[in-house]
């Protein structure tokens, strides 16, 4: 199987993030937060150690980083915490259904209005598209990182700084960049990701950061194990957000994944987009196919094509027949479909473990209707690839992720 969906979940995980997720169920660990005893304490730890990894690879502090059931959930989060009745928001052409459903749905009930930022013919957005859209009521700017369509990267620190300009709060999708593209200083007031892409940590698993001076109100109210004398939720960080037990499995290898990311992000990024321009180089080699997105933009691991003649989802099941994992449809992005024009895209992500071997084998030869891609598209692999190879597993190598 050669596994190209890496933008919907990536896949396999390092061997550390499965012996950490399977430590904490084979081992005695509590509630975290939910007693005094040695159990719940160990689960705490776990915990604590996955805000700091990931405090350190955004920045901030650690109460600041809030855990989440997935990035949906952590946009839902900061966009119901944040606007009130008659804000005008700014939003991207490519933003993805988890940002423009819990918007529409405001605009329907007349609660709020929102202006679409547009891009140039190379999907970049300019910092003037924030200067013409500006409105009075305009109280927040939500910007997605990198397109989960195309991949095209867009310049988030120039159009933070150009929200700022006008004292509006930033929330940054970084749904197909986190555990990328660096996310430290990079100036914006709220980033949602999810734990269980380019972070390597398992599904279930989504974080909102909130920046030094970001408030929000809460979207869910409950247990925190914390000031239970009163009914009222507490303001202290992170319980404020973090109502109901946490999924201590996923945390605990989402902590191992930020500790993996964090040590290879550069390399990574480098090695993904290595296989996508390769794979684009060779699409790019036949006629009858289509590749969406300008080759010349920054952009992540990810590509978007169309098969002249033929339904997205029917190459995309063919493919699957000869043994590719890859994702036809709209991609939960009908926004940025109707801007490409398209009914939907076949599309390929690549992860750190994808094999430019599997690559190779698998479109070098004729699969799904299509001939042979040309190798020559391929040029030669980055050096530093190798520190990525996945080791193998064993269950019986699970570890106490409160001592790695």
């Amino acid at each position: 199987m050669i596994y190209l969906d890496n933008a919907a979940t990536s896949w396999p995980k390092p061997t550390q993030v499965i012996q950490a997720a399977a430590g904490v169920m084979m081992q005695p660990f509590g509630n975290p937060g939910r007693g005094g005893h040695k159990a719940s304490l160990r689960a705490g730890r776990v915990v604590s150690a996955c805000r700091e990894a990931l405090a350190d690879l955004l920045g901030g502090l650690p109460e600041r980083v809030i855990f989440t059931l997935n990035c949906t959930d952590a946009l839902n989060m900061a966009i119901r915490g944040s606007l009130r009745r008659g804000d005008h928001v700014l939003v991207t052409h490519d933003a993805h259904n988890a940002v423009m459903r819990p918007l529409a749905g405001l605009e329907q009930r007349g609660e709020i209005t929102i202006s679409v930022l547009r891009p140039g013919a190379d999907g970049i957005i300019a910092a003037e598209a924030i200067d013409e859209a500006v409105q009075p009521a305009t109280a927040l700017c939500i910007l997605t990182h990198a397109s989960n369509v195309t991949g095209t990267l867009q310049p988030a620190g120039d159009l933070i700084r150009e929200a700022h300009r006008f004292g509006l709060p930033v929330l940054l999708d970084a749904a197909q960049t986190a555990g990328a593209v660096g996310l430290k200083n990079i100036g914006a007031d709220m980033i949602a990701m999810p734990g269980h892409k380019g972070l390597l940590g398992p599904m279930g698993t989504g974080i909102l950061w909130l920046g030094e001076h970001a408030s929000i109100r809460p979207f869910r109210e409950g247990g925190t194990g914390s000031a239970s004398e009163s009914v009222h939720q507490p303001d202290l960080l992170p319980d404020r957000y973090e109502s109901g037990t946490l999924q201590l499995p996923a945390i605990a290898g989402l902590m191992q994944g930020a500790r993996f990311v964090r040590a290879n992000a550069p390399a990574i990024h480098e090695y993904e987009n290595y296989l996508i321009d390769s794979l684009r180089r060779a699409l790019e080699q036949m006629p009858e196919v289509t590749v969406y997105g300008d080759r010349n933009a920054p952009h992540v691991g990810v590509l978007s094509f169309n098969v002249k003649g033929r339904e997205c989802a029917e190459i995309a099941d063919l493919l699957d027949q000869k043994g590719f994992c890859l994702r036809g449809g709209l991609h939960c992005a009908p926004c940025m479909h109707r801007w490409l024009g398209t009914q939907g895209t076949v599309r390929a992500s690549a992860g750190p473990y994808t094999t430019e071997k599997g690559l190779r084998a698998g479109f070098g030869r004729q699969s799904a209707g299509l001939p042979a891609l040309s190798l020559t598209a391929f040029g030669a692999t980055p050096v530093n690839v190798a520190l990525l190879r996945f080791p193998p597993f064993s269950l019986a190598r699970a570890k106490n992720p409160s001592q790695i």
